[in-house]
């Protein structure tokens, strides 16, 4: 069976579930590209519009049959047009496309952002993340700009390191990024709560990692600190 027989073949629901941390289920999607089944985790889904027009659907929420591209082949996809192949018709694909889905990715994760402080999940500014850290209740998800300075961020890793914690550090999103996400200049270091808003965060900062090809950084209690 060829590649696009078998993308024909398969339902817009989840190819199969399996089992993570949690008990929480991930769906597996087939890329168009590589032919590949990957988690949606590794992937962005994309619809055609009503005029014809594919556009990015990073929410999986859009009404249509999906079209799911793995994020390190998105160039791939659109310089060769994939897409018309996958969805059999002439479809119209900006030359910007790329960047348009790693705007509306920096988008939804600013707006998790928002949402989780004013539920009181998300502290900010060092010495705030600092106490939390050294609190009963840790954050589960520590958020770091891409470029605050490295002396702020060891200190950080080091509060981890000396706690033990094994915390998952975010740094995809610059100081100004993550400034507009809570309304403050010159958001540098920040935390997030255990619950379901960090684990959105948490996914869609590993695709923006990707996308931008910042490496996801290993657990603090990993570093050389």
């Amino acid at each position: 069976m060829s590649l696009a027989e078998a993308i024909e073949n398969e339902d817009d629901e989840a190819l199969r579930a399996s089992d993570v941390a949690g008990g929480s289920r991930s769906r597996e999607r087939r890329c168009i590209v590589s032919g590949e089944v990957l988690p949606e985790s590794k992937l962005i889904r994309f619809v055609v519009s009503p005029d014809g027009e594919v556009t990015p659907d990073v929410a999986a929420k859009l009404p249509g049959r999906g079209i799911w591209v793995g994020i390190t082949a998105l160039k791939t996809a659109v310089a060769k047009n994939l897409f018309a192949k996958a969805a059999k018709a002439n479809v119209k694909v900006a030359p910007d496309l790329v960047a348009r889905v790693e705007t509306r990715l920096v988008e939804r994760i600013q707006s998790d952002l928002g949402m989780a402080r004013r539920a009181g999940l998300f502290v900010m500014g060092f010495d705030s993340v600092l106490r939390a850290l050294q609190s009963d209740a840790p954050p589960a998800l520590l958020l770091e700009a891409s470029d605050g300075a490295a002396d702020g961020k060891r200190k950080i890793f080091g509060a981890c390191h000396a706690r033990g914690l094994k915390i998952q550090t975010v740094e995809c999103l610059t100081s100004a990024e993550l400034s507009v996400a809570v309304g403050r200049e010159n958001v540098i270091h920040a935390a997030l709560k255990s619950g379901r808003l960090q684990e959105r965060l948490s996914l869609d900062a590993g695709r923006l990692s990707s996308l931008r090809s910042v490496a996801m950084p290993v657990s603090p209690i990993e570093r050389d600190v």
